[in-house]
């Protein structure tokens, strides 16, 4: 997988003028910062980054992610984590809107920072787009504009403040992609199948070919928990309709493509990053769930 983009990095792309304003602990409880979209470039690299980002978006332009690419047409809010690898390539016309970006510090108190991992917007494998009407999007903007004055004033408890503007801007972005969208749910059953997920996703992404997946089946997941293989496939499958094996089956190949449209590892190097022992047990995975072989695949995507 191509490197993850550092702030360091990030700002190398975004030349500023005082760096010390923008440095890993700005705040002094972590990073953040906030941009006019104007002078945004054409394309931005395929990656994963170690900081959040919310982007206000006017103008035209297609957000690519590993398995899938989204045209935008109207004025729309992207949200972006360290999970998700993704890179922007603007359109025909006029670029606009604002961005602003913060790490997993700045937000604060465990309570908050559990509210960031566990937000459907940044998760994994969900929607990461919102589309806007011209309300929200007037709304929106005047948050921006006001959270851009904040980091230029001298008000003691600016950071605060812009927390609070933060986590407004990640609730009306809720308002507008309802939860309802999201499953909501509560029990014993709810927890596991939460844990689960978490635990799956933990392992990627994979960065190089010397890593590897430690957990590849229902039954080390189930040992990992602690719970009998039967009563995890239960409740995965109640709360998600799925199977245990669906989720991971579906992952790798998520995790697969990302590796073979975007890094040049050979398959054996991108089999062994998934956890299979031979190339030719992945390969045979690869085509029973999508029909095609990782070559093929790779080829189609150059």
């Amino acid at each position: 997988m191509e490197a993850i983009e550092t702030l360091e990095e990030f700002y190398r792309r975004h030349p500023v003028d005082n760096q010390q304003v923008f440095a890993e602990n700005n705040t002094g409880q972590g990073h953040f910062n906030v941009f006019i979209r104007k002078p945004c470039v054409q394309k931005t690299p395929f990656s994963r980054r170690d900081f959040y980002k919310i982007a206000l978006v006017i103008g035209k332009g297609t957000m690519h992610y590993a398995e899938k690419q989204v045209s935008i047409d109207r004025p729309a809010l992207l949200f972006s984590s360290p999970s998700v690898p993704s890179s922007w390539e603007s359109g025909p016309g006029p670029q606009t809107g604002w961005f602003c970006l913060f790490t997993q510090t700045f937000i604060g108190s465990h309570e908050h920072k559990s509210m960031l991992q566990d937000f459907p917007l940044f998760k994994a494998g969900g929607n990461h787009i919102v589309f806007l009407n011209d309300t929200q999007l007037t709304f929106l903007a005047a948050m921006l504009g006001k959270m851009m004055e904040e980091m230029e004033s001298d008000y003691t408890g600016k950071y605060d403040l812009l927390r609070n503007y933060l986590r407004i801007l990640m609730h009306e972005a809720l308002k507008i992609e309802p939860l309802s969208n999201y499953a909501v749910s509560t029990g014993a059953a709810a927890r596991l199948t939460t844990q689960f997920l978490e635990l799956l996703e933990r392992q990627f992404p994979i960065d190089s070919p010397e890593q590897s997946l430690k957990l590849k089946t229902a039954n080390e997941f189930a040992q990992n928990l602690a719970v009998h293989t039967n009563h995890l496939n239960r409740s995965v499958k109640e709360l998600t309709g799925k199977t245990t094996t669906q989720h991971i089956a579906e992952r790798v190949l998520k995790e697969a493509y990302a590796l073979l449209k975007h890094t040049d590892w050979s398959i054996a190097q991108v089999a062994g990053g998934l956890g299979f022992e031979e190339p030719a047990y992945f390969t045979n995975f690869f085509k029973k769930y999508t029909g095609s072989s990782p070559a093929m695949t790779r080829l189609a995507g150059a």
